[in-house]
């Protein structure tokens, strides 16, 4: 059972008690949360924890999952791409009938009408609204890069989206310039009690590395991210591969599949084939609750990637800064408000620059100390969940009762 109490000796008493203070201006307020899976990528893993904390706070809270077939998590596969980046593909007629249809489904399915406040996260369920109460407030989650979407794309998010009460993005960058709804900005968070960010004991890290091949007398470096083109783990593998002309280096790409992103197999047999001349790289698809396994790689890691082309915040990067790791990312959506230059980590354009930054880690032990020390208090401050929970209380009472 989760409990806010926990969470006291990370964050501070004043913190703990002003959540329930906010939680008893809500009392009696229903609240519901739609996504499209259960398991497999960040909001999954967000919901698993805002939601009981909710509850925790007297809150009633649910999640439900949007289901759909294998055609409908293509076209919003397709959808969430062409969001991220311009001329990506074109919406066929067939693709647009297939999301209605399935939203109708869904909507004969789960029971919305119940709750003060819905709040949907990404495309794939936000037709979910046609079901909206004239006593509700609905909200639209949105988890994506959308800084520079594809017309084509937006057209159809404008199919729903102004029958929404407000919308929530994770940076100022990705409010779309013609929104007609209030925008609200949540950056998303971590747990830190989770089993992928709670303390490991060394000899526990060494061992569970080891177990997968990892040499541990030869530096790691580091990617995690599902298995997704715009995850850019062919980048990783290159600056890797000029880093390894220098160092005697492992790099180790961990991942999973998403049960809403048909693709992921596809780009997981890509990466192995394109790398399995090297004995050196380590490509791991991992069920989605391999916390611990997770949290060791991180915590084992002498240099963290995140070379992502598109990146709606990248959480992982979070995740590695709260373990004193300071991140090589990409100077693209959520990692360069997470990333600091030059203090808790370097932003980078390419392949060439992750290298050379990577390289400047590997002999210098002083200055990854020095700037994870910085990256740990970055996400202490800014990106753990009870921040994240205090800012969903005050946008639920700003909605319901005006407190705005």
């Amino acid at each position: 059972m989760i409990r806010l109490e926990d969470y006291e000796k990370i964050v501070g008493t004043e913190t703990i008690e002003e959540l329930f203070l906010l939680a008893q201006r809500l009392k009696g307020i229903k609240v519901l949360h739609i996504n499209s899976t259960k398991e497999g990528g960040g909001v999954a893993e967000i919901l698993s924890r805002l939601v009981p904390l909710k509850n925790a706070l007297g809150i009633k809270t649910d999640w439900e999952v949007f289901e759909g077939s294998e055609e409908f998590f293509r076209f919003t596969k397709k959808l969430h791409n062409m969001l991220h980046v311009k001329g990506f593909s074109t919406i066929e007629s067939q693709e647009v009938i297939t999301y209605l249809r399935e939203t109708y489904d869904n909507l004969n399915r789960l029971k919305t009408q119940d709750y003060d406040v819905v709040f949907v996260h990404d495309p794939q369920p936000m037709g979910m609204v046609i079901n909206k109460q004239k006593h509700q407030k609905w909200v639209w989650r949105c988890h994506i890069d959308t800084s520079d979407p594809d017309p084509k794309a937006w057209d159809f998010i404008e199919l729903f989206i102004n029958s929404y009460d407000a919308a929530i993005f994770h940076i100022p960058d990705f409010v779309y310039h013609n929104l007609k709804i209030p925008a609200y900005i949540i950056p998303p968070s971590i747990d830190p009690l989770h089993p992928k960010n709670v303390e490991l004991d060394r000899e526990f890290v060494v061992q569970t590395v080891s177990k997968f091949g990892v040499d541990p007398e030869k530096p790691v470096l580091l990617q995690v991210s599902r298995f997704d083109r715009l995850k850019n783990l062919m980048g990783a593998y290159r600056a890797y591969k000029i880093v390894k002309s220098r160092y005697n280096c492992q790099l180790v790409l961990v991942g999973s599949y998403a049960s809403d992103d048909p693709e992921g197999e596809e780009v997981y047999k890509e990466i192995l084939n394109s790398t399995s001349d090297d004995n050196d790289v380590l490509v791991l698809n991992l069920p989605p609750d391999s916390h611990l396994e997770i949290n060791s790689f991180q915590r084992f890691a002498t240099v963290v990637f995140q070379l992502s082309i598109r990146e709606g915040f990248g959480l992982v990067v979070s995740e590695a800064m709260w373990k004193g790791k300071p991140v090589i990312g990409s100077n693209v959506g959520g990692i360069k408000r997470q990333v600091l230059n030059g203090l808790t980590g370097f932003l980078v354009t390419s392949p060439e620059d992750a290298a050379y930054r990577a390289r400047q880690f590997l002999a210098d032990q002083q200055l990854r100390e020095k700037m994870g020390f910085y990256a740990k208090e970055r996400v202490k401050h800014r990106y753990l969940i009870t921040r994240h929970l205090k800012d969903y209380l005050t946008l639920i009472m700003c909605l319901t009762l005006g407190y705005c």
